[in-house]
């Protein structure tokens, strides 16, 4: 255990929510599983060998093995009395050099990252350059075959706005309303600072919630667009379907990273 530093409190019950990034590679998902590594119980085991305490740790999001986030929200409570300031320099002095705790912040004692969660933006990357990625392998989903992102633009607007999404989600799941708005669907191609640009393909897109694999199965199922196995107006037909077989292919994790979540009220600038 950490002993008291300045900033520290006598002995009383917080609320601690943390903005964490982490490369997923290594990792089988954020949520603790049973004999598999997690990002979720690295940090619980972290927080564990600093406080002595055994906390529950709840994440606004549920990544999959093997995807990224930039920023993730977790949130647990404590009685050992540190702030917000310590527990950030003493998390990451404990943590693998790929997960890290960007901030952290004191909150009210009934804060839920899942349900102050007001948007969430993710970012999948395709890349579809004549040559491998090195430096980025597991960071984005080789591509043999240069891509139409025009006609992958094209097809994004169908999935904007209030929908039934289920054609957009795996099976089995226990979700009862389907229904998604996305706010944002963007396709273009980054002026990269360590690769050629135009090497890869970016599919943004934000919304108020997400189903399991949505992010996945829509990056997916642009690619095929892009790869001139579908058109364009075959997306909105893949949505009227709700029916799973009617959209592509789920698309490998590795591509996919949690680039931020809005807050709102919740985490005031």
């Amino acid at each position: 255990m950490i002993p008291a530093v300045e900033g520290d409190q006598p002995a009383a019950t917080r609320r601690i929510a943390l903005r964490v990034a982490y490369e997923g590679t290594r990792y089988s998902g954020w949520q603790v599983q049973p004999g598999r590594m997690t990002v979720q119980g690295t940090i619980t085991e972290a927080i564990r060998a600093i406080s002595g305490e055994s906390v529950v740790l709840r994440g606004s999001s549920r990544t999959d093995a093997g995807v990224h986030a930039l920023d993730q929200v977790a949130a647990f409570t404590s009685a050992s009395g540190h702030s917000a300031e310590v527990w950030v320099r003493a998390i990451n002095a404990m943590l693998p050099p790929d997960i890290s705790v960007r901030e952290g912040r004191e909150v009210a004692a009934d804060f839920d990252p899942v349900s102050a969660a007001v948007r969430k933006r993710y970012r999948y990357r395709v890349h579809d350059a004549p040559w491998k990625p090195v430096l980025d392998r597991h960071l984005a989903w080789r591509w043999r075959g240069r891509l139409d992102d025009d006609a992958m633009r094209r097809a994004a607007p169908a999935l904007v706005g209030e929908h039934d999404f289920t054609s957009f989600e795996s099976a089995p799941s226990t979700r009862v309303s389907k229904v998604r708005t996305i706010s944002s669907l963007d396709v273009f191609r980054p002026a990269l600072a360590d690769d050629v640009p135009g090497a890869e393909v970016w599919i943004e897109v934000e919304g108020n919630g997400f189903l399991y694999n949505m992010v996945r199965i829509i990056a997916g199922s642009l690619v095929m667009v892009g790869a001139g196995r579908r058109s364009p107006g075959w997306l909105g037909e893949a949505v009227a379907a709700r029916s799973r077989p009617a959209a592509g292919p789920t698309a490998p994790p590795q591509g996919l990273v949690l680039v931020s979540i809005d807050l709102g009220t919740a985490w005031p600038a």
